[in-house]
């Protein structure tokens, strides 16, 4: 069988498509108790948007993004920090045939290795993030 995804270092080599609901630009809250509270995603870890012209990076559910904190700790603002996807808005499709969709879009602050800062998780957590990192699935209350 042949193998899925490109080479990468840390999480699982491939994933299941799920629909992106995150993109350049948005301002995301923060779900874990790091210091931030809010944040700007300002890149898609893994995402190649030069195939299509004008294509804005999108990022979905267990996805690493890039991003700034615009509110939280003073020491914090206007860092650039590693986050992962655990919660959006935006529907997506699971391989089941349910369709999943939270209240609110969240991440997770992450070191580039992908472990989390903080100690614990507020809110639940999609399954696919816990499925793709399995350290934020130890500090997830909730999976859903």
């Amino acid at each position: 069988m042949a193998k899925r995804g490109g080479k990468r270092t840390v999480g699982v080599p491939y994933r299941f498509h799920v629909t992106p609901g995150i993109f350049m630009n948005s301002l995301v809250p923060v779900a874990d108790n790091s210091g931030a509270k809010l944040v700007r995603v300002i890149g898609v870890v893994g995402h190649y948007s030069k195939t299509v012209h004008r294509r804005i990076p999108g990022a979905g559910v267990g996805d690493m993004v890039v991003v700034v904190v615009r509110e939280g700790k003073p020491e914090l603002r206007k860092q650039i920090f590693r986050a992962i996807v655990v919660r959006q808005r935006r529907p997506y499709r699971r391989p089941d045939g349910t369709w999943v969709a939270f209240e609110d879009n969240a991440v997770v602050i992450v070191t580039p290795e992908g472990d989390p800062k903080g100690s614990e998780i507020h809110g639940p957590v999609a399954m696919e993030a816990t499925l793709r990192w399995p350290t934020i699935a130890n500090l997830a209350s909730i999976v859903v």
